[in-house]
Parts: C-alpha cells; structure tokens; sequence
C-alpha cells in the first residue's frame, strides 16, 4: 500500500514529508489531526444512474472514526463531541457516507473532507455567552414612535362615533 490510505501502492511509504497532505492523517483544526490508522474505510457499489460503470466498481465510500478510543482529542473535545453528535454516532463510531461522484478517489476525498468538517464543528468551543445591555434610549425613542404610529392607524380604522 502507498503512504496513506488516498495514494497508489507505488507511493512509497518514506516519503511522509507532506507531499501531498494526507500523508500524517486526517487534519480537523490546526491543532486537531486524527491519525491515518484510526479511520476504517470501507467501499461497496454505488447506486443511481452510470449504467454498467456503477455496476461493478466499487465507488461508494464510507468513512468511520471511533470517537471513544481515538487519541486525537482530549476528554473535553470528547465529551462536547459525544454531546453534539449525539444521533449520528452509532456506539461512539463517526460515519459518513460519500458516493455522488463516479470516481472512488473522489468520493474518498468527499467523505474526508465531510468527516473533517463534522468533527471540527462537534468538538469547537461553545461561543462566548452574550453580555446583557440596556437598551439605549434612541431605540427606546424608535419603538415608542413606531408604537404610536400603530396605534394611531388603527384609531383610524376604526368605526366613526356619532
């Protein structure tokens, strides 16, 4: 096999110097890369239109990660991940699915960057909570006016007493 798991047998496993990026692992966040040997691929028949080529090549791709071994993240990305993927792990396992295109490259490629991008979103530090402000008093002025004006068309409206 090449050098991961994206490239041709005849890459020769030594040339781990970033040649082509995914040499070291899946990269999520500058800080966070999951290892080549933690993900399982697993390939099959791709469904839909592409006449005898979708028939027998296998072109589907899927891409798991076990998030409750893996070595990647530490507890607090774990548990916020476990948290926020909640109905997509299956027994902690992480899958995606990746078969629009007609080329298993590219749908390796696909479900990399899927799995990427979930995992980054799962495992981001929740947003600072908002600091309440008081509301200033020309937005309380505009809501006083636009209140005034509403009410006043509806006066309009309004059956003429005699």
């Amino acid at each position: 096999m090449g050098c991961s798991s994206l490239c041709p047998p005849s890459c020769p496993p030594e040339q781990s110097s970033g040649h082509h990026g995914a040499v070291d692992g899946l990269r999520v966040t500058p800080r966070v890369t999951i290892p080549e040997h933690e993900l399982q691929w697993r390939f099959s028949r791709s469904s839909g239109a592409g006449g005898q080529h979708v028939n027998t090549t296998d072109t589907r791709v899927q891409l798991s990660w076990d998030l409750t071994t893996s070595s990647a993240i530490g507890e607090a990305q774990r548990a916020r991940a476990r948290r926020r993927l909640g109905a997509a792990l299956v027994d902690g396992v992480l899958t995606v699915t990746a078969s629009e295109r007609r080329s298993q490259l590219r749908n390796r490629e696909a479900a990399r960057q899927r799995l990427a991008e979930l995992v980054a979103d799962a495992i981001a530090p929740p947003p600072p909570p908002r600091r309440p402000t008081a509301p200033t008093r020309g937005s309380q002025r505009r809501r006083m006016d636009d209140k005034r004006r509403r009410g006043e068309t509806k006066r309009l409206r309004r059956p003429p007493v005699d």
